[in-house]
């Protein structure tokens, strides 16, 4: 059984993995800013039997980070793998968009992420195993209009991840990404805003927020998501690029291959903004 190290722990996709990995025999280790969450999944794992050590602390709190592994490190004396699921979202037109509120999303999905694969390498790194994992998203892969600071901070983690296994896996470290398109959970909705009255892009910001809905309805759920992603925690070998869903996989296909005009073309009907 694994020691799982799982940020972004407290709800949708995160504790779902929490909870089967545990179920599964392995010990989880987590930490997420929702206190209420927290303490919630803390109560459902104790009254099942298993072994956990979860917190509450800000991706940001880089002093935090640290005395939380070492924490880990104490209890179980090595983790076997990470899997850097927190990030918000962000969203609007970028002529629009407030750079300060912006850089609070980079600084939670960009530095937040190598904050926590940095902190838990060292170890593994002597021990010459372990698997670091990244949730980034299809908007890492094809950039969505009206997501432009998301999509820059889902850009930037693949780019980490991508680099940073050139340097870790001589160490027998392995280093995958997921890549959830929608899933059914509130995390567009808390970011869905329209512009203003008098914004040259309220219009097509309308109908993308109405067709981003109707999609999320068919997303998967939470519990499917976190099946597939504990499928990918669980491999000896992980891919490094796992898609969730048979839509991503298809749009990732495609991108590789079809011509740029093509592919701007399918994006904006299939986003209703032609």
């Amino acid at each position: 059984m694994s020691v799982v190290v799982i940020t972004g722990v407290a709800q949708g996709m995160g504790r779902e993995v929490a909870l089967r990995l545990a179920a599964a025999g392995d010990t989880v280790a987590g930490f997420d800013i929702d206190a209420q969450g927290i303490a919630s999944l803390q109560a459902e794992l104790d009254a099942q039997g298993h072994r956990a050590l979860l917190t509450t602390l800000d991706v940001c709190d880089r002093p935090g980070i640290l005395a939380f592994r070492d924490r880990v490190l104490d209890a179980y004396g090595h983790v076997d793998t990470v899997l850097a699921n927190v990030g918000v979202g962000f969203f609007g037109p970028f002529e629009e968009v407030d750079l300060d509120q912006a850089g609070r999303c980079l600084e939670i999905n960009v530095l937040g992420t190598a904050a926590v694969l940095q902190a838990f390498l060292p170890g593994m790194r002597a021990r010459r195993a372990g698997t670091l994992v990244a949730v980034s998203s299809l908007v890492g892969q094809i950039p969505f209009p009206f997501e432009s600071i998301y999509s820059a901070t889902k850009f930037a983690v693949e780019g980490l991840v991508l680099s940073l296994r050139y340097e870790v896996e001589p160490f027998g470290i392995r280093v995958a990404l997921i890549h959830p398109a929608q899933v059914s959970t509130s995390f567009a909705a808390k970011i869905h805003v329209l512009p203003p009255d008098g914004s040259p892009y309220r219009e097509r910001v309308r109908r993308f927020i109405a067709r981003d809905e109707e999609l999320i309805v068919d997303a998967l759920d939470p519990v499917a998501a976190a099946d597939r992603i504990v499928a990918v925690v669980r491999t000896p070998q992980p891919r490094l690029m796992n898609p969730l869903d048979a839509k991503s996989r298809l749009f990732m296909s495609l991108n590789r291959f079809l011509p740029q005009r093509l592919r701007d073309e399918l994006l904006l009907r299939q986003m209703d903004i032609r």
